[in-house]
């Protein structure tokens, strides 16, 4: 059975920066791709960052300068760090894993396996 397990989520001002964490278990980690997602309040969710197998990564535009996701193989975990974070950023973030061997993808039907999720809330 395949358990992901968000942290490092919270109430921070706008401007600061947060370190969200995945830790996977239940399968063969490096095998998978991960990727992050977020849902805000009455929005759709949406796509955030992605980390192949082989540490190629993709971001849309609206965070590509301020988010950075990696992996640590040795850990079973994927990281977000969050940097320069804004108001618009609140939303719950959950971290996703692919099937074994699939590729990284932007969507979210490409992940079958999914966190419980961390809120991130930015105050002005």
């Amino acid at each position: 059975q395949v358990q992901l397990v968000e942290s490092g989520g919270g109430l921070v001002q706008a401007g600061v920066s947060l370190r969200l964490s995945c830790a996977a278990a239940g399968l063969t980690f490096g095998d998978a791709a991960m990727g992050w997602f977020r849902q805000a309040p009455g929005k759709e969710r949406e796509f955030v960052a992605t980390i192949a197998q082989s540490g190629n990564t993709y971001y849309p535009d609206s965070v590509k300068a301020r988010f950075t996701i990696s992996r640590d193989d040795a850990r079973n975990t994927v990281y977000l760090q969050l940097n320069s974070l804004k108001p618009e950023d609140t939303a719950i973030y959950y971290c996703a894993a692919t099937k074994p061997l699939m590729p990284a993808s932007t969507s979210h039907f490409a992940y079958p396996y999914w966190g419980q999720g961390t809120q991130v809330t930015v105050s002005p």
